[in-house]
Protein backbone atom coordinates (compact mmCIF):
# COMPACT_ATOMS: atom_id res chain seq x y z
CA UNK A 1 0.00 0.00 0.00
CA UNK A 2 1.29 3.27 -1.56
CA UNK A 3 1.56 6.25 2.13
CA UNK A 4 -0.05 9.47 0.81
CA UNK A 5 2.43 11.72 0.37
CA UNK A 6 1.08 14.16 3.06
CA UNK A 7 1.54 11.28 5.50
CA UNK A 8 4.94 10.65 3.77
CA UNK A 9 5.97 14.12 4.77
CA UNK A 10 4.52 14.56 8.49
CA UNK A 11 6.29 11.48 8.89
CA UNK A 12 9.89 12.49 7.63
CA UNK A 13 9.23 16.11 9.68
CA UNK A 14 8.08 14.32 13.16
CA UNK A 15 11.04 11.85 12.89
CA UNK A 16 13.68 15.20 12.50
CA UNK A 17 11.92 16.81 15.33
CA UNK A 18 12.37 13.87 17.44
CA UNK A 19 16.14 13.00 16.41
CA UNK A 20 16.22 16.66 18.06
CA UNK A 21 14.77 16.12 20.79
CA UNK A 22 16.60 12.94 21.71
CA UNK A 23 19.87 14.82 22.39
CA UNK A 24 17.97 16.65 24.98
CA UNK A 25 16.42 13.27 26.28
CA UNK A 26 19.73 11.39 26.81
CA UNK A 27 21.83 14.30 28.53
CA UNK A 28 18.74 14.56 30.95
CA UNK A 29 18.57 10.80 31.75
CA UNK A 30 18.07 10.39 35.42
CA UNK A 31 16.32 13.81 36.40
CA UNK A 32 14.62 13.92 39.34
CA UNK A 33 10.74 13.85 39.87
CA UNK A 34 8.94 17.22 40.29
CA UNK A 35 5.31 17.30 39.56
CA UNK A 36 3.51 14.63 41.76
CA UNK A 37 0.62 13.59 39.45
CA UNK A 38 -1.10 10.85 41.53
CA UNK A 39 0.08 7.76 43.95
CA UNK A 40 2.99 6.17 41.91
CA UNK A 41 2.33 8.72 39.11
CA UNK A 42 4.84 11.71 38.61
CA UNK A 43 6.67 13.83 36.25
CA UNK A 44 10.23 15.36 35.63
CA UNK A 45 11.09 18.79 34.75
CA UNK A 46 12.45 16.96 31.63
CA UNK A 47 8.90 16.19 30.61
CA UNK A 48 7.17 19.78 30.71
CA UNK A 49 10.86 20.69 28.75
CA UNK A 50 10.44 18.41 25.80
CA UNK A 51 6.90 18.41 25.56
CA UNK A 52 6.91 22.29 25.40
CA UNK A 53 10.09 22.35 22.70
CA UNK A 54 8.39 19.29 20.59
CA UNK A 55 5.02 20.87 20.46
CA UNK A 56 6.41 24.24 19.53
CA UNK A 57 8.34 22.56 16.83
CA UNK A 58 5.73 20.47 15.55
CA UNK A 59 2.89 23.08 15.24
CA UNK A 60 5.71 25.58 13.72
CA UNK A 61 6.46 22.78 10.84
CA UNK A 62 3.15 21.44 10.18
CA UNK A 63 0.39 23.36 11.63
CA UNK A 64 -1.14 21.49 12.93
CA UNK A 65 -1.83 21.07 16.93
CA UNK A 66 -0.60 18.98 19.68
CA UNK A 67 -1.99 17.61 22.56
CA UNK A 68 0.35 16.08 25.41
CA UNK A 69 0.12 14.36 28.18
CA UNK A 70 1.82 17.03 30.46
CA UNK A 71 -0.36 20.77 29.13
CA UNK A 72 -3.28 18.63 27.34
CA UNK A 73 -4.55 20.35 24.29
CA UNK A 74 -7.57 19.78 21.69
CA UNK A 75 -9.57 16.60 22.02
CA UNK A 76 -7.96 13.83 19.97
CA UNK A 77 -11.39 11.97 18.90
CA UNK A 78 -11.93 14.08 15.95
CA UNK A 79 -10.03 16.24 13.64
CA UNK A 80 -6.14 15.70 12.91
CA UNK A 81 -4.21 16.11 15.96
CA UNK A 82 -0.40 14.98 17.28
CA UNK A 83 -0.51 13.41 20.69
CA UNK A 84 2.78 12.98 22.50
CA UNK A 85 4.19 11.72 25.51
CA UNK A 86 7.73 13.27 25.58
CA UNK A 87 8.99 10.69 28.53
CA UNK A 88 7.26 7.36 28.01
CA UNK A 89 8.42 4.78 31.07
CA UNK A 90 9.23 8.32 33.21
CA UNK A 91 10.07 6.18 36.25
CA UNK A 92 12.57 4.31 34.25
CA UNK A 93 13.98 7.31 32.83
CA UNK A 94 14.23 8.99 36.63
CA UNK A 95 16.39 5.97 37.80
CA UNK A 96 18.19 5.43 35.05
CA UNK A 97 16.56 2.43 33.31
CA UNK A 98 17.20 2.64 29.38
CA UNK A 99 13.58 1.41 28.92
CA UNK A 100 12.08 5.13 27.68
CA UNK A 101 11.10 7.09 25.37
CA UNK A 102 9.46 9.74 23.54
CA UNK A 103 6.06 8.85 21.85
CA UNK A 104 4.35 10.72 19.06
CA UNK A 105 0.97 9.51 16.88
CA UNK A 106 -0.84 11.94 14.22
CA UNK A 107 -4.50 11.22 15.06
CA UNK A 108 -7.44 12.06 12.01
CA UNK A 109 -11.07 11.73 13.92
CA UNK A 110 -10.24 9.13 16.38
CA UNK A 111 -7.78 6.56 14.96
CA UNK A 112 -3.89 6.71 14.47
CA UNK A 113 -2.22 7.42 11.22
CA UNK A 114 1.24 7.76 11.98
CA UNK A 115 2.90 6.37 15.06
CA UNK A 116 6.68 6.95 16.26
CA UNK A 117 8.33 5.50 19.23
CA UNK A 118 12.05 6.55 19.53
CA UNK A 119 14.22 4.78 21.71
CA UNK A 120 17.32 6.99 22.40
CA UNK A 121 19.35 4.59 25.19
CA UNK A 122 19.08 2.19 23.20
CA UNK A 123 19.57 3.39 19.99
CA UNK A 124 15.55 2.26 17.93
CA UNK A 125 13.70 4.16 15.94
CA UNK A 126 10.36 2.90 15.24
CA UNK A 127 8.22 4.92 12.37
CA UNK A 128 4.77 3.88 10.04
CA UNK A 129 2.41 5.46 8.33
CA UNK A 130 -1.16 4.12 8.33
CA UNK A 131 -0.68 1.09 5.60
CA UNK A 132 2.90 0.08 6.36
CA UNK A 133 5.80 -0.47 6.25
CA UNK A 134 7.13 -0.64 9.79
CA UNK A 135 10.09 1.21 9.68
CA UNK A 136 13.32 0.62 12.50
CA UNK A 137 15.96 3.17 12.30
CA UNK A 138 14.56 3.97 8.56
CA UNK A 139 14.98 0.29 6.85
CA UNK A 140 11.68 -1.03 6.22
CA UNK A 141 10.95 -4.36 8.38
CA UNK A 142 8.91 -7.47 7.25
CA UNK A 143 5.79 -8.24 7.74
CA UNK A 144 4.53 -9.99 11.02
CA UNK A 145 4.52 -13.40 10.61
CA UNK A 146 1.28 -15.84 12.31
CA UNK A 147 2.46 -17.60 15.39
CA UNK A 148 1.24 -19.27 18.15
CA UNK A 149 0.93 -17.75 22.61
CA UNK A 150 3.32 -20.74 23.19
CA UNK A 151 5.97 -19.51 21.19
CA UNK A 152 5.70 -15.86 21.71
CA UNK A 153 6.96 -13.33 24.64
CA UNK A 154 4.37 -10.75 25.80
CA UNK A 155 5.15 -7.42 27.15
CA UNK A 156 2.22 -6.76 30.17
CA UNK A 157 1.80 -3.27 31.95
CA UNK A 158 2.77 -2.84 35.28
CA UNK A 159 -0.01 -2.78 37.93
CA UNK A 160 -0.88 -2.53 41.72
CA UNK A 161 -3.01 -5.62 43.18
CA UNK A 162 -5.08 -3.07 45.73
CA UNK A 163 -5.97 -0.50 42.87
CA UNK A 164 -9.33 0.08 41.75
CA UNK A 165 -11.24 1.56 39.34
CA UNK A 166 -12.01 0.31 34.74
CA UNK A 167 -9.73 -2.98 35.61
CA UNK A 168 -8.88 -3.76 39.04
CA UNK A 169 -5.61 -4.76 39.81
CA UNK A 170 -6.91 -8.34 41.19
CA UNK A 171 -8.15 -8.50 37.62
CA UNK A 172 -4.99 -7.51 35.97
CA UNK A 173 -3.42 -10.07 37.98
CA UNK A 174 -5.69 -13.11 36.78
CA UNK A 175 -4.75 -12.21 33.22
CA UNK A 176 -1.20 -11.83 33.68
CA UNK A 177 -1.54 -15.44 35.52
CA UNK A 178 -3.45 -17.01 32.98
CA UNK A 179 -0.90 -15.66 30.51
CA UNK A 180 2.24 -17.24 32.55
CA UNK A 181 0.99 -20.31 31.97
CA UNK A 182 0.43 -20.35 28.18
CA UNK A 183 3.16 -18.42 27.24
CA UNK A 184 7.22 -18.72 26.33
CA UNK A 185 7.76 -15.59 28.81
CA UNK A 186 6.05 -12.91 29.88
CA UNK A 187 8.07 -9.65 30.34
CA UNK A 188 7.30 -6.24 32.31
CA UNK A 189 8.96 -3.65 30.97
CA UNK A 190 7.51 -0.21 32.94
CA UNK A 191 7.18 1.28 28.94
CA UNK A 192 3.51 0.71 26.99
CA UNK A 193 5.43 2.26 24.24
CA UNK A 194 8.78 -0.44 24.41
CA UNK A 195 5.85 -3.30 24.65
CA UNK A 196 4.52 -1.83 21.58
CA UNK A 197 7.55 -0.80 19.58
CA UNK A 198 8.91 -4.25 20.53
CA UNK A 199 5.31 -6.07 19.45
CA UNK A 200 5.41 -4.42 15.67
CA UNK A 201 9.20 -5.69 15.28
CA UNK A 202 8.16 -9.21 16.15
CA UNK A 203 10.63 -9.34 19.33
CA UNK A 204 7.70 -9.62 21.11
CA UNK A 205 4.52 -11.98 20.29
CA UNK A 206 2.24 -9.83 22.05
CA UNK A 207 1.64 -6.77 24.72
CA UNK A 208 -1.29 -6.44 26.90
CA UNK A 209 -1.94 -2.97 28.12
CA UNK A 210 -4.22 -2.23 31.18
CA UNK A 211 -4.07 1.66 30.77
CA UNK A 212 -6.22 3.75 28.78
CA UNK A 213 -4.43 6.99 27.77
CA UNK A 214 -4.28 7.87 24.03
CA UNK A 215 -0.89 9.27 24.87
CA UNK A 216 0.57 5.87 25.56
CA UNK A 217 -1.14 4.16 23.15
CA UNK A 218 -2.01 5.63 19.69
CA UNK A 219 1.66 5.79 18.72
CA UNK A 220 2.50 1.85 19.19
CA UNK A 221 -0.87 0.73 17.77
CA UNK A 222 -0.28 2.62 14.39
CA UNK A 223 3.05 0.60 14.60
CA UNK A 224 1.51 -3.00 15.32
CA UNK A 225 -1.04 -2.15 12.69
CA UNK A 226 1.47 -1.13 10.12
CA UNK A 227 3.31 -3.99 10.40
CA UNK A 228 0.49 -6.67 10.11
CA UNK A 229 -0.92 -7.28 13.39
CA UNK A 230 -3.81 -6.48 15.34
CA UNK A 231 -4.90 -3.71 18.11
CA UNK A 232 -7.89 -3.60 19.60
CA UNK A 233 -9.43 -3.16 23.30
CA UNK A 234 -10.48 -6.22 25.57
CA UNK A 235 -13.51 -6.42 23.72
CA UNK A 236 -11.94 -7.20 20.48
CA UNK A 237 -12.90 -3.65 19.07
CA UNK A 238 -10.78 -1.79 17.05
CA UNK A 239 -8.51 0.38 18.96
CA UNK A 240 -8.92 3.96 18.63
CA UNK A 241 -9.11 7.47 20.88
CA UNK A 242 -11.49 6.42 23.71
CA UNK A 243 -10.79 2.91 24.13
CA UNK A 244 -9.94 1.46 27.70
CA UNK A 245 -7.44 -1.15 27.11
CA UNK A 246 -4.82 -3.01 24.29
CA UNK A 247 -4.36 -5.85 23.01
CA UNK A 248 -1.71 -5.89 20.23
CA UNK A 249 0.22 -9.05 18.16
CA UNK A 250 0.85 -11.14 15.48
CA UNK A 251 -1.93 -12.71 14.29
CA UNK A 252 -2.84 -15.84 15.90
CA UNK A 253 -1.25 -14.64 18.93
CA UNK A 254 -3.68 -11.77 19.16
CA UNK A 255 -6.50 -13.85 19.05
CA UNK A 256 -5.45 -16.32 21.99
CA UNK A 257 -4.92 -13.15 24.43
CA UNK A 258 -7.88 -11.82 23.63
CA UNK A 259 -9.80 -15.23 24.54
CA UNK A 260 -7.93 -14.75 27.95
CA UNK A 261 -8.93 -11.34 28.87
CA UNK A 262 -12.59 -11.61 27.67
CA UNK A 263 -12.66 -14.39 29.63
CA UNK A 264 -11.17 -12.61 33.05
CA UNK A 265 -11.96 -9.10 32.54
CA UNK A 266 -15.28 -7.82 31.89
CA UNK A 267 -17.68 -4.92 33.79
CA UNK A 268 -16.90 -4.53 36.71
CA UNK A 269 -18.60 -4.80 40.28
CA UNK A 270 -19.61 -2.00 41.76
CA UNK A 271 -18.07 -2.97 45.14
CA UNK A 272 -14.83 -2.72 43.40
CA UNK A 273 -15.19 0.49 41.16
CA UNK A 274 -13.40 3.83 42.83
CA UNK A 275 -16.14 5.56 44.34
Amino acid sequence: MTVPADLSSLLAVAGEVLDVASERFVAGRGAPRSVDKGPNDFATDLDLELERSISSELERRTGISVHGEEFGGPEADSGTVWLLDPIDGTVNYSAGLPTAGILLALVRDGDPVLGLTWLPFVGDRFAAAVGGPLLRNGRPQPPLQRATLAEVMVGVGSFDIDSRGRIPGRRRLDVITELSRRVSRLRMHGSTGVDLAYTAAGVLGAAVVFGHHPWDNAAGVALVRAAGGRATDFAGEPWRIGSGSVVAGAPGVHEEILDIVGSLTGPVPEEDRIT
